[in-house]
């Protein structure tokens, strides 16, 4: 079992320029720490996220970083240009040197996609036509490509990725439909949601992975060479009462900037975004699994629980959310460390 690192970056009460300062710290924590990788969301025009340019954000932790991989989870691609994003993502790859993790989708948020003038019932089909484009122009030194909604023609490519032929790349699916598109592609892959609900779409994954025949870009850490992770907003505290008093405010802070955009847009149901079904209290988020929360023996319980119903290797701690202060991320994360992560090694 490999531990990687989730965020938004989302807005708290403190300035912005103090929250990145506080990301970065965190970042560099986690890389001291012995995290896999570091996973940042981007989403527009909502507190749930202050880096809707992600790749700004990464450069920074790029250079705050020494092992860490590091990556987009996950760029949109219908809102990019894909030449465009070719040449970003050669930059960050080699500004990490070659710890770049590419995750790529069509965006989970049809508010989001009206903002970008992208209708949401079209998005897939302009995904799939931004990927097959993207990859081309990664792959060679000249590129041409005709599609539907991109087409470029001998375009020059003088940047090129340092990780040779592509980065790895991943996909974070919230229904069975991207879950099977990304095992059939060879991607890595991230899972998140209730329990119950995450199980289907790894078994999806799953199914469609072992037909390709693997991971195009296998990762030997991983068990049969394949990433496939689980998202859960982590709090470890001393006790388990300490651990809810920190989770329980600043969980429900998130909720609320999960919901942001579509409270602003009078969407009734709130129990579901993209599909994914969602709590909507801490106490909703704790009895489904998306939110683990207690002791180190607690938590540590609560994994064991959840890797063997899930059979995942990859799981994604969402440690620093809400309002929660740098302090209270970095205990939590050093109890992680040295009570928890030592003893899911071998999961």
């Amino acid at each position: 079992m490999k531990v990687g690192l989730f965020d938004h970056v989302e807005r708290s009460d403190r300035p912005i320029a103090t929250t990145l300062d506080e990301r970065l710290a965190f970042a560099a924590a986690a890389d001291e720490a012995g995290v896999y990788c570091l996973h940042v969301a981007e989403h527009h025009s909502t507190p749930l996220n202050v880096v809707p340019v992600p790749g700004i954000f990464l450069g920074a932790v790029a250079r705050a970083t020494k092992r860490m991989r590091l990556g987009p989870l996950v760029y949109p691609l219908p809102l990019y240009s894909p030449l465009r994003l070719a040449e970003e993502i050669c930059i960050l790859d080699h500004l990490s040197h070659g710890r770049l993790d590419v995750g790529v989708g069509r965006g989970v948020s049809p508010f989001e996609l009206n903002y970008h003038k992208i209708a949401p019932e079209q998005s897939r089909d302009i995904f799939i036509d931004a990927f097959e484009c993207l990859c081309a122009a990664l792959s060679s030194d000249t590129f041409s490509y005709a599609g539907k909604n991109f087409t470029y023609s001998n375009v020059p490519m003088p940047l090129r990725p340092l990780q040779q032929p592509l980065p790895p790349f991943w996909y974070g699916s919230s229904n069975t439909i991207g879950a099977t598109w990304s095992g059939e592609h060879g991607m890595h892959f991230a899972a998140n949601g209730p329990t119950d609900f995450a199980k289907g779409n790894i078994e999806a994954y799953r199914v469609a992975l072992a037909k390709r025949g693997g991971p195009v870009a296998p990762k030997p850490e991983f068990p049969g060479g394949a990433a496939i992770g689980i998202l859960r907003h982590i709090v470890v505290a001393p006790t388990d009462e300490e651990a809810r008093r920190i989770a329980k405010p600043n969980i429900e802070h998130h909720l609320a900037s999960l919901n942001y955009l579509r409270k602003l847009h009078s969407t009734p149901d709130f129990t579901a975004r993209g599909g994914v079904p969602r709590g909507e209290t801490f106490e909703a988020c704790v009895q489904d699994g998306s939110a683990v929360v207690g002791s180190p023996s607690t938590v540590l319980a609560q994994i064991r629980q959840q890797t063997a119903q899930l059979g995942t290797n990859y799981l994604l701690t969402y440690l620093f959310f809400g309002k929660m202060t740098l302090k209270e991320a970095l205990r939590s994360l050093e109890l992680f460390r040295t009570e928890v992560m030592p003893k899911i090694a071998d999961l």
